[in-house]
């Protein structure tokens, strides 16, 4: 997923929702942001729309994505989704997925550190940090409905879902 940018604010800010904020205007995402500290916003993938929200903590200078999918996950489901869940997140190298359980949501969270001295975070890495949330999302969202709806085994679900074909059809 290539993104568009554009701006005068300069490489480095104080705050990096401000740098957030400029990237998903230029996507022309519908977001909405919450003071200093919180932006919402709307990523249409190839599976189905991933809502983003993106938490800055000043005083830990920690900014977290999460990423939620548009489905629950059935109570009849829930054991089926945690041995997933445990599954996939072996995989990981950064982030994580997990269930909130009296939701039913699932979403993908990762948090970065940003740079004490600067105070800021590049374009660059706002960026990565999307790109990289929603690539997850999208390579293991058939995992999740394989168990969900098609009643797969969590190994069966991510065996057929991450199968690597070769060639063109």
């Amino acid at each position: 997923m290539k993104m568009a940018y554009s701006s005068d604010l300069g490489s480095m800010m104080l705050n990096p929702l401000d740098v957030l904020e400029q990237m998903v205007a230029a996507n022309d995402w519908p977001y909405e942001r919450f003071g200093d500290e919180e932006i919402t916003t709307a990523v249409t993938g190839s599976w189905c729309e991933y809502h983003l929200r993106f938490y800055w903590r000043e005083e830990g200078q920690v900014l977290q994505v999460a990423a939620t999918f548009d489905f629950r996950i059935p109570d009849n489901k829930k054991s089926e989704i945690y041995e997933t869940l445990a599954r996939i997140n072996e995989r990981l190298w950064i982030g994580h997925f997990e269930l909130w359980s009296d939701q039913g949501s699932l979403m993908y969270r990762h948090a970065v550190l940003v740079d004490e001295e600067t105070g800021g975070i590049s374009e660059r890495h706002c960026e990565t940090l999307v790109e990289n949330s929603i690539a997850e999302c999208e390579r293991f969202y058939p995992v999740f409905q394989f168990v969900i709806w098609a009643g797969k085994s969590p190994v069966d679900a991510i065996e057929a879902a991450l199968l690597e074909t070769v060639g063109e059809a």
